[in-house]
């Protein structure tokens, strides 16, 4: 979802872009790669940055083979590009490669910057191993680690999900309503991984969230009032956890209210900041 939307941009500002597929290429432009397998260097050599966005999707129950393709899409995927990166003839001077606020765990109200620890859990423990995967070999390679929050967006993630039940009247919060959400609009995800690529002070792990995180209540609440629906269907804690498992715990209840410090500090303007006008642009 975020690279659909991230191509076009890049295209639009001038960038010429490769894009690594799997199957088969459909255009020139499209160099075809196996993300499990050992990546050829020739296919980054010459580029200046490689940005990596794929990776099994979280959603779901977490069965232990979903769980095996979470973590190795991410990590596995991540270490053959980066010692294709290692190896090139000419190698990127930059290479960005997609994270998660999971990175964080489960933490009330804290307030989570860049700089504060990992949490517990397996999609900790999946972010952990995945940030690291993106340095196996790239000594003098700046390293840009997009910590994601929830991207909202119409053509998927979890908006897209929320639209139909709050249509028919059936939203409302989900457990006790007071875990914090933290989330971006697409349209800053996409100009903010712009903005890393030519903000060359930026390294290591960027928050990709908007400035101003929400409890899943105000979410709700939000949302309705945009839709002009009424939310009064609250999903008990333990009916999603019955749904959804492991997956319940460690992502819709989990509360991250995580801030963008380092794109803040770097000068990033977001268009979105408030919740409201994020849902209102997306829905109009």
């Amino acid at each position: 979802m975020i690279g659909a939307a991230l191509v076009p941009a890049l295209e639009a500002d001038g960038h010429e872009l490769t894009r690594l597929v799997r199957g088969s290429a459909k255009s020139r432009n499209d160099l075809v790669w196996e993300p499990m397998r050992e990546v050829p260097p020739e296919l980054v050599s010459g580029c200046d940055v490689v940005i990596h966005l794929s990776g099994e999707s979280v959603s779901g129950r977490w069965t232990a083979e979903k769980k095996r393709r979470i973590r190795e899409s991410r990590v596995v995927s991540t270490r053959n590009l980066a010692w294709a990166i290692a190896k090139a003839e000419e190698p990127p001077r930059t290479f960005v490669c997609a994270s998660a606020i999971g990175y964080y765990g489960d933490r009330g109200d804290e307030v989570l910057t860049e700089e504060t620890s990992a949490g517990t859990g397996f999609l900790p423990e999946v972010c952990r191993e995945w940030e690291a995967a993106t340095h196996v070999g790239l000594a003098g390679i700046r390293v840009v680690n997009l910590r994601f929050g929830i991207v909202l967006s119409r053509n998927g993630g979890a908006l897209k999900e929320m639209l139909l039940p709050f249509r028919l009247g059936l939203g409302g919060t989900i457990g006790s309503g007071r875990q914090w959400w933290s989330w971006i609009h697409i349209d800053d995800g996409v100009s903010a991984v712009m903005h890393i690529v030519r903000a060359e002070s930026l390294r290591d792990a960027v928050n990709m969230t908007a400035p101003n995180p929400v409890t899943n209540a105000e979410f709700t609440r939000v949302l309705a009032s945009v839709m002009k629906r009424p939310a009064i269907f609250a999903v008990p804690g333990f009916a999603t956890k019955l749904a959804f498992g492991e997956f319940a715990e460690q992502g819709i209840l989990a509360s991250a209210r995580v801030v963008p410090k380092k794109l803040e500090e770097s000068g990033f303007e977001f268009r979105y900041g408030e919740l409201g006008e994020a849902v209102t642009q997306l829905l109009r």
